[in-house]
């Protein structure tokens, strides 16, 4: 394929890798698939002992003793604990600290060792050790050998434990983490926060991340399915091995269906020390097309033999569609165009921090589902596997982003001290391990990069990507959209990603160099807001945010104003909007990251205003410690915004929203602004009955519907919207009592009892008539009586400094949350309970199983 069509006309489709925690075995119709890869891959997450050296939370400091590697080291004083673990989470928060990381303490240096012992049985046999993400600068001894080093805090990656395995003896496992030496402009959290695992294999084997499928004709009856096997021979002798792959259907828990097809048996002779590549086909008859709404998949189980003798099994989870990308129609998946609508977001998990936990992850993508979102940026990073998992499952679309910065750092200690000995290996680690994925449609090789108008530079790192995978489209999220493409550095590209400036659009699409070449809102918007806050007059209050919705920095817009530019530009294939989730960090407005500043590179009249600004924030030093951006608050509770995208991304679902709420005793008399969000044509609003004005969309200019002269009375609001005349949906708000009851609802009341399974027990504060009191913020006490525990606590306010671990805190605007589980093993109900003083106490009973 030329590099025009490449560059224009990207038509593929992909595989998928599904995995998520425990054992791969063999198939079994009543066992799900656990993890891609080899069978004989074992969780390793228990048993760690950690310690902490360097900076300390409370700021001091405890020197490193040398030799902790060694198998003499004595540790019967560490912390014991499983994995994911993030050091820094339970903080103490410190107002000190910088805004941008979350006031957490998470520089330091980390150590973690793990005493276990494999069979006897075992020797001979390659032992591996799978890491998900470490952060960060990783290094590794075993049995105090060193072993190697991944820096780079994202990127999954393989250590071979084999040369310093003893079989039948005690091993000791230790690894070195270092965020001191390591800077972020956002939370990135510390420690081995991803999964890691134990993969013992024959000589004879498949390779980490050693199968690509990929599926180059595909139609309503038949596919062709294309397998790539990489076979390595760790023996010391030469080997014919005979490679077989069977593929079956896999359903939505993950377990194996019926059988489809299989690819010809290979027989190969492998060099000892040496790795070859197998390439296969095979067709699949009347193919079940992975899509948003149908996300079918399949698993290729693969089987290597020599002489007879089973060497290894491996699982990969994949999905058949197809994708296009066009400068004039857009995205078409399955031939069906398809508009993005997307999010970008960054990792943590609000209260969680960066330890990676899989309900958490889903409760989120669900959320987002329900929004309407059809698709997710991974800002700015390699994702956890168990987020392409659940894409794929759930049916997202995925943009799969590499790095935050090239060669030209935006902070001292970031990615730019790797990039040139690392860039290489960390992209090909990225797309190998996610290119079986048919959820990633999109590759991305930076975000917003000092380096966006390097030509050579652009086109080196979108080549190496190619090389792996030419299926997907290779992007770049530019915040100087009109510098790169001016300069060509943007003809490197498959795919255009525009961040906010919009502006020249027009001069692009008419450009010979440009005017084929899909265009992408890659981060838009960045409206802020704080949930149930509203304020009159000035959007900016007491460190929070009027939820009116049209607050936002200099380099964003409304997400009316977005949807407008969208209208105007139909061409474009959609947008990833910042962000879907408040996360930990990056708390703009009250942010004085200086990185700000790059959005203004070339428009030196705003970027002196901005300066401007953070110097007065850096002298006030705001407790603000996370986001404003998320359309989501960070305790997972919906802002207002949520039902504005709700109404455009959801045309066909019935829906209203009125804000503000209606508790206004000091406005009486007084104008207070009603918006309404529907994903009606017409609207009709009422107070205390009386009609207060019917009103109606321009289609493309009107994406909410505004009384902007409603005088503040005690009552009743309520909106009755209309869609092409027909009565569609209604909402209605009151004043309400004064607090009365706690109400608890858990979104899960039954949860296993394996120690990582949540339930999100959300707390409302509420009148005698069970109404929601919006302006209340009383002191919740929580506590758990029986086998279950407390993970964490949270209400979404980014100025408190509440540990997320405490047991009590605060209602903000009415809604607080507890995180709970099962302790681990146990079984059986446990009731978790919620009081404040002069409300009362309420129970919720869960169940472990």
């Amino acid at each position: 394929m030329n590099s025009i069509n490449r560059l224009y006309f990207i038509k593929a489709v992909n595989l998928i890798v599904m995995g998520l925690l425990l054992v791969t075995n063999s198939f079994s119709q009543s066992k799900p698939i656990i993890r891609m890869g080899a069978a004989d891959t074992r969780s390793f997450d228990d048993g760690w002992l950690f310690g902490r050296y360097g900076l300390q939370a409370d700021a001091s400091r405890i020197e490193e003793p040398k030799n902790l590697e060694s198998v003499k080291f004595n540790d019967n004083d560490w912390k014991k604990l499983s994995l994911p673990h993030d050091w820094a989470i339970t903080g103490p928060f410190r107002i000190e600290l910088e805004g941008a990381t979350g006031k957490l303490p998470w520089k330091g240096i980390g150590w973690y060792r793990k005493h276990f012992t494999l069979p006897a049985t075992d020797a001979g046999k390659q032992v591996f050790v799978d890491f998900d993400g470490a952060m960060a600068n990783a290094k590794i001894w075993l049995n105090g050998k060193y072993v190697g080093t991944w820096p780079y805090g994202y990127n999954s990656f393989r250590m071979d434990l084999t040369p310093y395995i003893k079989a039948g003896q005690e091993n000791i496992l230790a690894v070195r983490l270092d965020t001191e030496n390591w800077d972020s402009r956002w939370y990135p959290g510390a420690g081995i926060y991803r999964h890691v695992w134990l993969v013992k294999t024959k000589q004879v084997h498949v390779a980490n991340w050693g199968t690509y499928i990929t599926t180059p004709d595909v139609s309503k009856t038949s596919a062709k399915v294309k397998m790539d096997v990489t076979i390595d021979n760790q023996g010391k002798s030469v080997v014919n091995a005979s490679i077989q792959t069977d593929v079956f259907e896999l359903d939505r828990n993950n377990k194996q269906g019926a059988k489809v097809t299989s690819f010809n048996k290979s027989v190969v002779e492998i060099e000892p020390g040496k790795s070859t590549v197998i390439a296969t086909r095979a067709l699949i008859k009347n193919p079940k097309r992975w899509d948003l709404l149908s996300p079918n998949r399949y698993i290729a189980q693969t089987t290597v033999t020599v002489n007879g003798e089973l060497m290894d099994t491996y699982d990969t989870p994949f999905g058949i569609r197809t994708i296009e990308f066009t400068a004039r129609n857009g995205f078409l998946l399955n031939g069906r165009r398809v508009e993005i609508q997307g999010t970008c977001n960054h990792h943590d998990l609000g209260a969680l921090g960066a330890a990676i936990n899989t309900t958490a992850l889903r409760r989120q993508l669900t959320i987002l589902k329900t929004m309407g979102c059809n698709a997710l940026r991974t800002s700015h990073n390699p994702p956890a596997p168990e987020l392409l998992e659940l894409a794929d499952q759930m049916g997202f679309l995925v943009w799969d982003e590499a790095f935050d910065c090239w060669k030209n750092g935006k902070r001292k200690l970031d990615y730019n001290k790797l990039y040139e000995e690392w860039h290489e290996r960390d992209l090909k680690a990225m797309v190998h391990h996610d290119r079986n994925h048919p959820s990633v449609f999109i590759w991305s090789i930076g975000n917003e990069v000092m380096d966006q108008r390097n030509v050579v530079m652009t086109k080196h790192l979108a080549d190496i990507v190619r090389a792996e995978d030419p299926t997907r489209p290779v992007s770049n999220g530019y915040n100087d959209p009109d510098g790169g493409r001016e300069v060509g550095a943007v003809e490197g590209l498959d795919i255009m990603g525009v961040n906010y400036f919009f502006s020249q659009q027009p001069k692009w699409d008419a450009d010979p160099r440009y005017k084929n070449k899909p265009t992408i809102g890659s981060e838009t918007s960045s409206c802020v807001s704080s949930r149930g806050e509203y304020f009159f007059g000035n959007e900016y209050q007491n460190w929070q945010i009027s939820s009116y919705d049209n607050a936002y920095p200099g380099w964003g817009c409304s997400p009316d104003e977005q949807f407008r530019t969208n209208a105007r530009y139909p061409h474009l294939l959609g947008e990833f909007v910042w962000t879907g989730f408040d996360y930990i960090g990056e708390p703009t407005p009250y942010n004085s990251d200086e990185t700000n500043l790059q959005n203004f590179r070339n428009d030196p009249e705003k970027k002196k205003e901005l300066e401007a600004k953070l110097d007065e924030v850096r002298k006030k030093n705001p407790p603000s410690r996370s986001s404003y951006f998320g359309i989501v608050d960070l305790a997972g509770f919906p802002k207002d915004r949520f039902y504005l995208y709700q109404s455009h991304w959801r045309p066909d679902y019935p829906m209203a929203h009125i804000l503000p709420h209606w508790n206004w005793a000091e406005r009486i008399g007084q104008v207070t602004p009603v918006n309404v969000y529907t994903s009606g044509d017409e609207a009709e609003l009422f107070l205390n009955g009386k009609s207060l004005g019917r009103k109606t969309k321009t289609p493309g200019k009107d994406f909410r519907l505004i009384w902007d002269s409603v005088k503040y009375t005690t009552g009743e609001l309520k909106v009755v919207c209309y869609k092409n005349g027909k009565q569609w949906a209604t909402d209605v708000v009151k004043t309400t009592g004064e607090a009365a009851n706690l109400t608890l609802s858990a979104d899960r009341s039954v949860i296993k009892s394996g120690g990582d399974d949540l339930s999100y027990i959300t707390v409302k504060v509420t009148d005698t008539d069970g109404l929601l009191v919006p302006r209340s913020h009383p002191l919740i006490k929580f506590s758990v009586e029986g086998p279950g525990e407390i993970v964490a606590t949270d209400n979404g306010d980014a100025t408190s400094f509440v540990p997320f671990q405490g047991h009590e805190r605060p209602a903000f605007n009415g809604m607080a949350l507890v995180i709970v589980k099962a302790k681990k093993g146990h079984k059986g109900k446990f009731y978790v309970k919620a009081q404040s003083a002069g409300l009362g106490s309420k129970d919720l009973v869960m169940e472990s199983k």
